[in-house]
């Protein structure tokens, strides 16, 4: 028996609780781990939540990240007592995840945990850090260099909004970051935002060119957001769109893109390919040191996670949740 939260859906609907499990509800797969920590991520939120469409398996182990120690892996990638980690590949959406204390899944999903980051460390970062590496990397494999100008960071006060900040602020670049939380501006300061500005300036229609003003933007807000940061890049600049906060839509015209030469760059972390995770993951563990990671991530314990991922979903969280889940 081992503790997890599980997501179930039946005839008096849909439900998402701390339990006593066993291995009848873990899924198929070549290795089994003992968890260490996992992360609550906005989609692990919408999972627990069943605000959106998530979830494709019933019953299901929520968590999209987690990381801890093989006990078996018969596929030989691995051996007993390798530190090991996961990001993405439907885990927590169709295959059960890491929000429990155990877990079994295809050792092709796992990579080594990096020198130098701890299992706790590495979930500090998760995905969210993950994914706004992979979107910093989009920006320097365009050509965008730290005398270009500003980069505009979306969604600042959230997991990828201070991850980029930290890792472009760290790269040398000067960061502009938009949050909806300005009496939040220390922690963005702190991060190394050289600028803030309201979210709102950004969140309503807007024009469909603006003002010429970012070298590079990392966006996790998309909609109205995402198309005014286009508006507002300069020639040539490159905006990575990785997420949906305020929607997913694009309400606005291809004007940026034929007039102003800017590359619209989707950064997917999900299916990303191994040797583009092991690339992000070994720049990760060199450019974030562990004071900027206690300043970003806060712990919680197992029993913590369903009342927290309402507190997300509300815009009540700063930075990322660590989830110790031998810690009830």
């Amino acid at each position: 028996m081992f503790k997890g939260v599980l997501i179930e859906k039946d005839e008096s609907g849909y439900h998402a609780a701390l339990k006593d499990l066993d291995d009848s509800v873990l899924m198929d797969g070549d290795t089994r781990l003992s968890v260490a920590y996992s992360t609550l991520n906005y989609k692990d939120a919408l999972a627990i939540s069943g605000k959106a469409p998530v979830v494709r398996k019933f019953p299901m182990i929520p968590g999209i990240d987690l990381a801890g120690t093989v006990i078996s892996c018969s596929s030989g990638k691995f051996k007993a007592g390798d530190e090991v980690l996961l990001n993405g590949f439907g885990v927590g959406e169709a295959h059960c995840g890491g929000l429990a204390q155990q877990a079994q899944l295809n050792s092709e999903w796992l990579i080594a945990l990096p020198k130098g980051l701890t299992a706790k460390q590495a979930m500090a970062i998760g995905t969210a850090g993950y994914t706004a590496m992979l979107c910093v990397m989009a920006l320097q494999k365009h050509g965008v260099k730290p005398g270009n100008g500003e980069i505009l960071v979306t969604g600042a006060n959230g997991g990828v909004g201070s991850y980029a900040i930290a890792i472009l602020a760290k790269l040398g670049y000067s960061v502009v970051a938009a949050t909806g939380r300005m009496a939040e501006a220390g922690y963005l300061t702190a991060l190394g935002a050289s600028d803030i500005i309201d979210r709102h300036t950004l969140s309503e229609p807007g024009k469909p060119l603006a003002k010429e003003r970012w070298a590079g933007v990392v966006d996790s807000v998309g909609s109205h957001t995402l198309v005014n940061a286009c508006a507002s890049t300069k020639y040539g600049g490159i905006v990575a769109a990785c997420g949906l906060a305020q929607g997913m839509d694009l309400p606005g015209t291809v004007a940026p893109f034929i007039l102003r030469g800017v590359t619209l760059a989707g950064i997917d972390s999900v299916m990303r390919p191994l040797q583009d995770r092991i690339e992000a993951w070994e720049k990760l563990a060199t450019l974030l040191d562990a004071g900027t990671l206690e300043n970003i991530a806060t712990e919680i314990g197992l029993s913590q996670v369903c009342d927290t991922a309402q507190q997300l979903l509300e815009g009540k969280v700063r930075g990322r949740i660590v989830v110790n889940v031998n810690q009830l």
